[in-house]
C-alpha cells in the first residue's frame, strides 16, 4: 500500500484511512511502537492491550483458586 506523508501541523504524518486500521485491527486511541531499522525500514507495531504483569496473574488466579476451590475438589 502506497501512502503520502502529509504536513501535520509543524510536523508530518501518515494517514491511516478505516481500511488500512481494520486490517492492521487497529482504532483511534491505540498505541503503537515505532522502530527505525537501518536503511530506513519503519515498522509499526500495536501495543498488546491485553497484557497482564505476572504478579497480577498470579494474584487472579489465587482468587480464582480461592474462590472455586469446592468445585476444584470435586472434580479432582
Amino acid at each position: 500500500m502506497i501512502k503520502t506523508i502529509s504536513k501535520v501541523g509543524n510536523s508530518r504524518g501518515l494517514i491511516f484511512d478505516s481500511a488500512l486500521l481494520q486490517l492492521a485491527k487497529l482504532k483511534e486511541g491505540d498505541q503503537v511502537n515505532v522502530e527505525v531499522h537501518a536503511g530506513g525500514t519503519i515498522t509499526i507495531t500495536p501495543l498488546d492491550r491485553d497484557f497482564i504483569a505476572p504478579d497480577e496473574a498470579a494474584e487472579a488466579a489465587a482468587d480464582i483458586i480461592e474462590k472455586n476451590n469446592e468445585l476444584f475438589e470435586r472434580l479432582s
